[in-house]
């Protein structure tokens, strides 16, 4: 079965249809997550990017799946230098930060200490202050806002990041940093 989730990997393609199934492959074959959280780091950019596509697809069905690797997934994701790999893993970081700051119970809650949390801090800062698209710089705002809500230095800091860097980037940057700043 190793081979197999590899060998689809090589046919996935960006349309969502079609990561989806292979999402749902694994959602179906929970044994294979770990192989799949192996596949988003490997040094082969192609199957990396890829496997990240299925990952986030995965975590949102079942975020909890990445609690057992989250050490694992949190060294690895700062090393990511493809676009197409880091907007997944900036959207899983999202998804543990709305988790983690629910006002419900959970697990993620339960599993994430200080410093994950601190961790997730300093990799979505660099994906903010570095030259990275704009759905994950939006994702990266979104996870500092929460972060925030524990961590005291975060939100005047991604304050004055998100005031120097209003005048020099998109529109869609613009209306999600002037979302953020409303918050603030």
């Amino acid at each position: 079965m190793q081979n197999s989730l590899f060998q689809k990997l090589q046919y996935v393609n960006a349309y969502r249809k079609n990561r989806q199934e292979l999402a749902n492959y694994v959602l179906s074959h929970p044994n294979l997550f770990e192989e799949l959280l192996n596949h988003c780091f490997e040094a082969d950019a192609d199957t990396a990017f890829k496997s990240c596509w299925i990952l986030e697809f995965v975590c949102k069905e079942k975020l909890n799946w990445i609690l057992p690797h989250i050490d694992y997934f949190l060294i690895n994701i700062k090393h990511l230098n493809h676009d197409s790999a880091i907007r997944p893993c900036a959207k899983i970081c999202e998804l543990l930060c709305i988790e983690y700051f629910k006002n419900s119970p959970s697990k993620i809650k339960d599993r994430l200490n200080k410093n994950h949390l601190e961790q997730l801090s300093e990799i979505n800062f660099d994906w903010l202050i570095n030259d990275e698209k704009v759905a994950t710089k939006a994702y990266a705002m979104q996870s500092l806002y929460l972060l925030g809500k524990k961590i005291d230095w975060i939100h005047p800091e991604l304050k004055k990041v998100l005031e120097q860097g209003f005048s020099s980037h998109s529109a869609a940057y613009k209306a999600r940093a002037r979302h953020i700043l409303n918050k603030l």
